[in-house]
């Protein structure tokens, strides 16, 4: 028989006091892929099937080159933010750890390869 009272069994078990900032993160990525993704589709797609000396000129302008560069670090973090929500909602255990890690290495790796491949390209 327990005589600890409601609030006492209640304290350190609340909130991590994370999940506002969580949810404006995720809010404020989510409007900037509103913006970026029409501008994206519209700058990349005329370029699709095109000779790669053509992309290569295209992508050498500013406008194409930051726009790319934000679409592709912006949508590589929410998907970050995204996945580690899922994984903490659903996954326990050390297998949850691992796999934020995992996904969180990933999520880098993807934008720095994205990012290597547009400074490659307009360049």
């Amino acid at each position: 028989m327990s005589y600890l009272t409601d609030l006492k069994r209640a304290v350190g078990t609340g909130s991590a006091r994370q999940g506002t900032m969580r949810h404006w993160s995720m809010t404020k990525s989510s409007v900037g892929l509103l913006i970026l993704t029409p501008l994206f589709v519209f700058t990349f797609g005329p370029m699709l099937g095109e000779p790669h000396d053509t992309v290569t000129a295209y992508f050498a302008r500013p406008f194409p080159a930051i726009i790319a560069a934000l679409m592709i670090v912006t949508s590589f973090m929410h998907f970050k933010n995204g996945i580690q929500m899922v994984i903490e909602d659903y996954m326990h255990g050390t297998a949850r750890e691992y796999t934020i890690i995992a996904t969180t290495c990933l999520s880098y790796v993807a934008a720095a390869a994205g990012l290597f491949a547009l400074a490659r390209l307009a360049l």
